[in-house]
């Protein structure tokens, strides 16, 4: 619980500077670029192929019922436009999370390990291919379970707790393979991925809550799918800032856990060595 806790201050301490506020803004104009180029080239498709489905089936009216039964009835109207939001949604935390693993992450590393760690010797037992596919197969598996969820968002207090989880399970799965690609060997991260399984998950899932945050947004009904645009810049900025923090307190956490498995010592306790300033410059 100590590593746990320095590791969050130390990390929020460093996400209040400049410095980690402009790393997000690369991420963030590519992904809003790509974003802005895929939903004038492809929303309307996607509406237009939900409508068709909708009216084939005759879903208009099942759908209905249950939105009334809940006392929603009014978004029968955008319900498909709002259903093609929630489809498209997953794959904006999927770009989010890989331009940020590719453009930020390493900065972050670099500045980190530099400044507080300079005696970690850098083992590379990880690569960008390895982060890449990583990134892939666990997003994969997200989208599966986030689709087979999506009925939670019926009930705000419940999607706010499965989806933290998820998130958590996402961003404890590929910040922690992002963080230790320079500095462990494969065989160490796989030790201390195994080691501090737990509080790396509850790393994950606290951030995962502060991710599903902008989830919100897209609850608004109506005035969701006429602020479309505007709403996604901002869930993108959010998305980006979310996993730039997540991933200086992994940074934090992750590095002082190798230092301390290399040197023998507990998972857990005072920290090594002598304390450093943590305020970037």
């Amino acid at each position: 619980m100590r590593l746990f806790l320095a590791s969050f201050g130390r990390a929020l301490l460093a996400q209040l500077h400049i410095r980690m506020l402009l790393l997000t803004v690369l991420p963030f104009v590519v992904s809003l670029g790509l974003w802005g180029l895929c939903l004038w080239l492809g929303l309307q498709s996607v509406i237009d192929w939900l409508q068709g489905y909708f009216v084939a089936n005759n879903m208009f009216g099942e759908a209905g019922s249950v939105l009334a039964w809940f006392g929603m009835g009014a978004l029968k109207t955008v319900l498909v436009p709002m259903l093609a939001m929630w489809a498209l949604l997953p794959l904006m935390i999927l770009t989010a999370l890989v331009f940020v693993g590719l453009f930020t992450i390493p900065a972050v590393a670099r500045h980190i390990g530099a400044r507080h760690y300079p005696m970690l010797d850098k083992r590379h037992g990880g690569s960008v291919l390895g982060s890449l596919w990583t990134s892939l197969w666990c997003f994969a598996v997200f989208t599966v379970l986030w689709l087979l969820t999506i009925w939670v968002f019926l009930v705000p207090p419940l999607a706010l707790v499965v989806h933290a989880l998820l998130w958590g399970w996402l961003t404890y799965r590929v910040m922690a393979y992002d963080t230790l690609a320079d500095y462990a060997s494969a065989e160490e991260r796989r030790a201390v991925l195994h080691l501090h399984r737990w509080p790396l998950l509850a790393i994950g899932t606290i951030a995962g809550a502060l991710g599903a945050a902008p989830t919100l947004l897209w609850l608004g009904g109506v005035l969701s799918v006429i602020l479309l645009p505007f709403l996604a810049a901002v869930a993108i900025w959010l998305y980006v800032l979310v996993f730039v923090f997540t991933g200086l307190w992994f940074q934090f956490y992750c590095l002082e856990a190798l230092l301390r498995h290399r040197s023998g010592q507990p998972p857990d306790g005072p920290p090594v060595g002598e304390t450093v300033d943590v305020t970037p410059r």
